[in-house]
């Protein structure tokens, strides 16, 4: 690189440097806790959410999950959380995915159940950040309505929430701070390979 490119790269570098100070000046911190929402056809969106749960933990905030699909089976993220029993309240709600109980009554029994327990959660005023996990599928097949959702996200203070599962509903999608969606470009699955223990779960 020669000497003038070398000086304008540094000049360049410069120049944003001094803008993204100037807007780190004018951020503030919100009146209450940011909801997020995970979403998409890609892989990634529950695990994104446990990455950021791995993040709090790292600041010693305490953490609350509540899985509104998944049911009772074992996955690695649940048995390495249970390491943190101070810190982590994982609550698994679900029956499992929505074809394995074949009947809407039970499936939106169980997802009103988890949404009450997420509202005690939220409301608690005692995490620093609750995760709902696959909440956009109960939404997706209106086992709960938008509305009942956010009724329960206003009562937040200043927990975190953040929102997992494809089919994010517009109303979601609109009152969220920071939407999120996943997208697949490719995936093992479609090759017919069955999910891996440690990367899907």
């Amino acid at each position: 690189m020669s000497e003038a490119d070398s000086n304008s790269h540094k000049d360049k570098m410069k120049e944003l440097q001094a803008a993204q100070a100037k807007r780190r000046r004018e951020l503030k911190d919100p009146e209450r806790g940011l909801v997020l929402v995970h979403t998409g056809d890609g892989k990634g969106k529950s695990s994104s959410a446990f990455g950021v749960i791995a993040r709090a933990l790292g600041w010693g905030q305490k953490v609350a999950v509540v899985q509104f699909i998944k049911g009772k089976w074992k996955t690695g993220e649940k048995q390495f959380f249970a390491r943190f029993p101070d810190l982590v309240d994982w609550h698994v709600m679900g029956d499992g995915f929505t074809w394995d109980t074949q009947d809407k009554e039970r499936d939106i029994e169980a997802a009103e159940k988890a949404l009450a327990k997420a509202g005690e959660l939220i409301a608690s005023g005692d995490y620093a950040l609750i995760v709902l996990d696959e909440i956009n599928i109960a939404l997706r097949y209106d086992y709960l309505t938008p509305q009942a959702v956010i009724d329960a996200l206003e009562r937040r203070g200043d927990t975190r929430v953040i929102l997992t599962g494809r089919d994010a509903k517009p109303e979601l999608i609109n009152y969220a701070d920071t939407v999120t969606a996943m997208t697949e470009t490719k995936h093992a699955y479609h090759a017919g390979i069955r999910a891996q223990q440690g990367i899907d779960f």
